[in-house]
């Protein structure tokens, strides 16, 4: 029998590992266009004759072919203030007069209803310190004779 040569196993050597960055990167923020700048890229590209142009012109600028899309409609659309960065998140409702008025009248009947309820107790707390003391007075009604 022949003899077999042994087998060189190559054990990969681990590159000298290092310790992780410490340093934090900053949190990406979205971006915003002005009005001013939307128009400039908008002219651009209606410049923009030959094939690729368009393309060059997105990939200079970061945008995507969907950004020209909506700023053309917006354009179009004579809504110039639009293009202008909208803020994000809820819209605030705006002012009603007669919203602002209907809170205000709620908040005074929720006011006088308190007061009422204050009357209330304090009159029922008469009643009973005059019913200890003996002192209960006759109340006349329009009905009843004087």
């Amino acid at each position: 029998m022949a003899s077999r040569k042994p087998s060189l196993i190559v054990v990969p050597q681990q590159p000298l590992s290092r310790p992780p960055d410490p340093e934090v990167l900053p949190k990406a923020s979205r971006r915003s266009f002005s009005a001013a700048e939307k128009l400039r890229i908008l002219h651009e590209a209606d410049a923009c004759t030959q094939p690729g142009q368009i393309g060059a012109l997105l990939r200079r600028e970061g945008l995507y072919s969907s950004h020209l899309v909506t700023w053309r409609r917006l354009r179009a659309a004579g809504q110039l203030q639009a293009l202008a960065p909208q803020p994000r998140g809820p819209k605030s409702p705006s002012p009603d007069p007669l919203a602002e008025e209907l809170a205000h009248l709620r908040k005074e009947h929720a006011r006088l209803q308190a007061r009422l309820v204050q009357a209330e107790l304090i009159i029922d707390v008469q009643k009973k310190v005059a019913q200890l003391l003996g002192e209960l007075p006759r109340v006349q009604t329009p009905d009843e004779p004087s």
